[in-house]
């Protein structure tokens, strides 16, 4: 799996491009981490391109979500699709994230 990152000002963006398996949530929470350090906290999560969501991938988000509580930050999804939508809701999990339509208006909320 690919995961794009982008600067919008002081936000950065992850936008994986595929499922947020096994096999890649521990490079999706490296890059996460990274990008906290360079953000201060400032990360969206674009999930527009990422059709699933596994358990590891639950705790992977979960793991940001917890480094961002820390410092009084929440992670930031947008875009997500249905089935990671009801995977989020199915498993409780949805109100620990803010949700947003796109991009654009989830960077809008930092200011």
């Amino acid at each position: 799996m690919q995961i794009k990152e982008q600067r919008h000002g002081a936000v950065t963006i992850l936008a994986p491009q595929g499922p947020l398996c096994l096999t890649d949530a521990e490079e999706f929470e490296q890059k996460a981490t990274d990008a906290m350090g360079r953000t201060m906290g400032r990360i969206v999560v674009d999930l527009a391109q990422t059709p699933y969501v596994d358990s590891r991938g639950l705790e992977a988000l979960l793991t940001v979500t917890e480094q961002l509580a820390q410092s009084g930050r929440v992670l930031k999804l947008c875009a997500a699709v249905e089935t990671v939508r009801e995977i989020l809701e199915l498993t409780d999990l949805s109100a620990s994230f803010e949700h947003y339509a796109d991009a654009n208006s989830a960077v809008r909320s930092f200011l």
